[in-house]
């Protein structure tokens, strides 16, 4: 009996659907699956227990060698990426089995990995919500980061700069999990999952979908 569920999707967008008592619910709308179950990781064999899924099937001329090869030794269709998703047993799946988004149902609770979106270079106030100086009456320093070292020698203060000083620098773009999030509604025919709030990444970003670790 599969007692972990997890699938891949793509984030489509956000929209709202309403309750029963009427009141308007925002969710995620999440293109998830069909994905294959490609190989099966075993303590005995890897030290460790694991599916790796395929997900969205491509023409097998777009694939490198090595990856014809691999999905040709499993004995699966040709799909585009290829992800690995820790699992308590993983002999309760088999190699080609399809996993769809009716392995979900309403009221389950999932966690969602993604990558968050990329906002490029950022100063201290955007990326870390860093104070602004003064606007007005002569002052030039309304954005800056402000001093960096904590003081002298002599004060004890180091007189440099600290590792992990938070700095201007690239923002976003990270893997980023949003946990304990409801499924609202399930439609198998479309593939698609209706999940409660926001999920990371842009429209279109690769997303995991497992049950969660809270739940």
């Amino acid at each position: 009996m599969v007692t972990v569920k997890g699938i891949l999707g793509r984030k489509l967008g956000m929209t709202q659907v309403f309750d029963e008592a009427g009141r308007a619910v925002p969710v995620t709308v999440v293109k998830a699956g069909p994905c294959v179950v490609v190989q099966k990781r075993t303590p005995a064999r890897d030290g460790y227990s694991a599916i790796q899924l395929g997900f969205e099937e491509v023409k097998e001329g777009r694939l490198n060698r090595p990856r014809r090869g691999h999905l040709a030794r499993a004995g699966v269709r040709p799909v585009r990426i290829l992800r690995e998703l820790r699992v308590p047993d993983a002999e309760a799946y088999q190699v080609g089995q399809d996993l769809r988004v009716d392995l979900f149902k309403p009221g389950d609770r999932v966690d969602v990995t993604g990558i968050s979106k990329g906002k490029g270079f950022a100063g201290g106030v955007k990326r870390w919500g860093f104070g602004r100086g003064p606007m007005a009456h002569g002052s030039k320093y309304h954005r800056g980061t402000g001093s960096l070292a904590t003081g002298g020698r002599m004060s004890g203060g180091g007189g440099r700069v600290f590792p992990g000083r938070k700095m201007p620098g690239h923002l976003g773009a990270e893997r980023v999990t949003v946990q304990n999030l409801r499924v609202e509604r399930v439609d198998p025919e479309h593939d698609l999952l209706l999940l409660r709030g926001a999920v990371p990444g842009p429209r279109g970003g690769l997303v995991i979908v497992r049950s969660a670790v809270k739940g």
